[in-house]
């Protein structure tokens, strides 16, 4: 295909929203009822999340980042709080624990997959004693989902909780040790779960965000955290002055989302599952393309998110190759309108962490990830001549 191709075209980014018209009367729909925020579209959407992935609750916030601050709040994230997590990630996935007052602790990545390494991790709880680190933020990195069982394991053995960050990774899913599938944010491995719905995620519904969970517990406790840490049910005050009354029983935050949003977010998970198949097309087209490529590597996939038949429950938010000349590549795509993306650089290099004592060098399997990742466009709506462009660029670069 001759690079004239991209004459008369719109830039390829490497993430893109896909609004239809029956998105857009939705949300007129919603404009035009008597509520736009905290109406029955809130309801509707969390119950419909939660059937989705398979988790007893779910509770829709502003945004990705308050799911993570609210998780870590209703699971006592304090001054006191150790917690592991992965420096590729977006700032957010550590950022959480600090907005809490706890200590951030990174752990290196498995340099196949770019997820938490999990021995990593085990050997981090063995070399303290048991009450040391508080809990784990495993994140499913470009839709590639943890084996959470295994996470689930240690945290059981070490007296802690286990927080998915499965921002990327709605409709994915890995298979336990006993052969079942378990889809991310279920519930059944972790304590909470977090999704965002960022326009270029699965669902996009502008900003918003999901925490799910199968304790009820925590689920009325995120119920008030979202809402100024108030309550309107009789059952949960301590007193009650009438109708009108309410009570603010701990300090929360205004993490709502509004009624027109989760109408959005109703409407887009309905096509969920048509849009992660075309995303599992389009990487079977990179495979295809990239394998026995010179100087190309594909991100591997977790070995545990393939089933018996060997479908795998790679999401695929992101598809990442690796190569030397990074920086050369992404200039080069970009000069061809193919704005290609790096994801992520280190949290643990970033100024503000470097500020609370880490430093380059401190996990280099990261730190080379980094230095050679690059996320080619991936989104339903990406046709075929654009990704056989995008495939034609790459291979002439590296080439």
């Amino acid at each position: 295909m001759s690079s004239e191709f991209r004459t008369n075209i719109k830039p390829i980014p490497y993430g893109r929203q896909h609004i239809t018209e029956d998105d857009i009367q939705a949300v007129i729909e919603t404009l035009q009822s008597d509520y736009l925020t905290q109406g029955p579209k809130v309801v509707e959407f969390e119950r419909a999340f939660a059937a989705y992935v398979g988790a007893e609750y779910a509770v829709a916030v502003s945004n990705g980042t308050a799911a993570l601050h609210l998780a870590a709040l209703a699971l006592g994230v304090n001054e006191q709080s150790r917690v592991i997590t992965t420096p590729i990630t977006f700032a957010a996935s550590a950022n959480c624990v600090r907005y809490c007052g706890g200590t951030v602790a990174f752990a290196d990545i498995d340099p196949e997959t770019a997820l938490l390494d999990v021995d990593k991790v085990k050997q981090m709880l063995e070399s303290k004693p048991k009450g040391y680190y508080a809990g784990i933020i495993p994140v499913d990195f470009a839709g590639n989902p943890v084996n959470l069982e295994a996470f689930r394991r240690l945290a059981d053995e070490h007296g802690l909780w286990v927080i998915e960050d499965a921002a990327h990774s709605p409709g994915g899913y890995f298979v336990d040790s006993k052969g079942e599938k378990q889809l991310c944010g279920n519930g059944n491995y972790a304590n909470l779960a977090i999704f965002s719905f960022h326009p270029v995620k699965h669902i996009a519904t502008g900003e918003g965000g999901m925490i799910t969970t199968n304790d009820g517990k925590l689920y009325n406790e995120l119920l008030k955290l979202r809402t100024h840490g108030i309550t309107r049910d009789p059952n949960l005050m301590e007193e009650n002055h009438g109708g009108w009354y309410m009570e603010m029983q701990e300090l929360g935050y205004n993490y709502r989302i509004p009624d027109m949003l989760c109408a959005l977010g109703i409407s887009q998970l309905q096509r969920a599952d048509a849009g992660l198949a075309r995303r599992k097309e389009i990487a079977n087209v990179y495979d295809n393309a990239f394998e026995g490529s010179p100087g190309i590597e594909v991100l591997g996939t977790n070995p545990d998110a393939f089933d018996a038949a060997g479908e795998t429950g790679h999401a695929y938010h992101l598809y990442v190759i690796r190569v030397e000349d990074r920086k050369g590549l992404y200039d080069f795509l970009r000069e061809h309108g193919i704005f290609a993306q790096v994801h992520y650089i280190p949290a643990h290099t970033m100024p503000y962490y470097r500020g609370l004592g880490y430093g380059k060098g401190d996990f280099p399997e990261a730190e080379h990830y980094y230095s050679q990742c690059l996320s080619l466009p991936m989104y339903p709506t990406l046709t075929q001549q654009e990704q056989e462009f995008v495939i034609e660029k790459v291979k002439e670069f590296v080439g």
